[in-house]
Order: C-alpha cells, then sequence, then structure tokens
C-alpha cells in the first residue's frame, strides 16, 4: 500500500459549499468506526468517484486540488482519518 502521509503530492478531494466557510467532505465508516476523508490521485478518478459517495441533498460539492499535508492537519484536527480512495469508491489505504 501507498504512504500518503508524508508525500510531496497534490490530492483531490471534495469541498462541500465552497467559498467562506467551505468544509471537506467527509464520510463515517461503521465497520471502522471511523470518520474519514476520502481523496483521490486524480480529478478524473474524483469525478468518477462522485456519484457513488454518499452526499447530503441541497449541498454543493466541489472538486479541489489540496496538498496532501494541508488536507492531513486539517482532518486530524477535526478527528478524521484521511483515505485514499478508487473511482468505485473502494478505500486504496488510509
Amino acid at each position: 500500500m501507498e504512504d500518503i502521509k508524508n508525500s510531496d503530492e497534490w490530492v483531490y478531494v471534495f469541498v462541500c459549499d465552497p467559498g467562506p466557510g467551505e468544509t471537506y467532505f467527509g464520510l463515517y465508516n461503521e465497520e471502522k468506526d471511523i470518520n474519514f476523508i476520502p481523496v483521490f490521485r486524480s480529478r478524473d478518478v474524483a469525478n468518477d468517484c462522485f456519484l457513488e459517495l454518499p452526499r447530503k441533498k441541497g449541498v454543493k460539492h466541489e472538486c479541489q486540488a489540496v496538498h496532501i499535508e494541508e488536507i492531513n492537519e486539517a482532518a486530524a484536527k477535526h478527528g478524521f482519518v484521511v483515505t485514499l480512495v478508487d473511482s468505485d469508491g473502494k478505500i486504496i489505504t488510509e
């Protein structure tokens, strides 16, 4: 598995209600009892997966590039982990 925690890479993530006060799109995994933020290697993979992700009605979502260190810091601050996800919505690595 790839290590995405200490990488010098950019990943793609969905942002909820882009603009002032925007938040990263997060999910809860009941099986593992964890909150996580799905990230993707490319915009195309993110967009392919978008329809598979459970979303709240009425919330606008936008795919944005984010440095992996920035998303890891934000996730840790709010009790989330970052997971790399494929185009089918399956977790590749945490």
